[in-house]
């Protein structure tokens, strides 16, 4: 991953930085490594991220197919 400081401006490299970051998934991976996490534990994550793809997946295809009231 690259940033390129354009102007000396430092700050917007790193809030662009920041932003890829997030976008990539790097923050949440920290998050979830800072601790041991129990077996059990983990596969409801695992289910609840699956949910919420799923959940997502869905609203997206319907957003797609319909057209918007107004």
């Amino acid at each position: 991953m690259e940033v390129r400081v354009i102007d000396n401006n430092v700050e917007k490299a790193i809030r662009i930085l920041k932003r890829q970051l997030i976008k990539e998934g790097v923050f949440r991976q920290l998050k979830e490594r800072r601790w041991a996490e129990k077996p059990s534990d983990k596969r409801r994550r695992k289910e609840r991220q699956a949910a919420r793809r799923l959940r997502r997946q869905i609203s997206r295809a319907r957003a797609r197919r319909e057209p918007r009231r107004r």
